[in-house]
């Protein structure tokens, strides 16, 4: 089973989920005796998802959006990601706002690409490591630096995936 997870990050803490994500996935599907072939990429860096058997894609949010990169790729492979079993992800929360500001934008992702799920993990501040407009933004933000994701939370959700997804390849090695 050849699972994509496809990613849209702008100083890597977005990365480092999906990376988490592929790990606990594909020792779920191990565990369940599906051979995985999980493949963690940048979103600018896919071509195809012809070989793929099931997505994930995720993308870091700024000032309650989701990377350009992430919804050019959602719009681009629209017809192929309905075909595939789908989950989405979003990372950049920081401090006392879990929910994302644009709840409605991402509803409707949801709904036109046929996503099973969506989470929303927390994301990770540093503010030396923004571009000055970056920081500029955040300092009108009452949050601190910190790490704010919640790594049990990302590994328990690619389990979960991976479980799903070996579920319905054993169920569709028995038909």
């Amino acid at each position: 089973m050849r699972i994509l997870v496809a990613v849209a990050t702008r100083h890597g803490a977005t990365r480092e989920i999906a990376e988490h994500l592929a790990t606990s996935l594909g020792s779920a599907l191990t565990g369940a005796g599906v051979a995985p072939e999980v493949e963690v990429r940048d979103v600018g860096l896919v071509a195809s998802l012809d070989g793929f058997d099931a997505v994930v894609l995720g993308s870091a949010r700024y000032l309650g959006r989701w990377l350009e990169p992430a919804r050019k790729f959602a719009e681009s492979f629209s017809d192929d990601l309905r075909g595939l079993p789908l989950w989405l992800f979003s990372s950049g929360p920081v401090g006392e706002r879990p929910e994302p500001e644009d709840r409605a934008a991402i509803d409707d992702l949801v709904r036109r690409l046929g996503a099973r799920q969506h989470r929303v993990f927390g994301g990770r501040i540093d503010r030396q490591a923004l571009r000055l407009p970056e920081r500029l933004a955040v300092t009108a933000l009452p949050v601190t630096d910190g790490d704010f994701r919640d790594w049990p939370s990302i590994r328990a959700w690619g389990c979960e995936i991976g479980a799903t997804l070996a579920a319905a390849a054993v169920a569709g090695s028995t038909s």
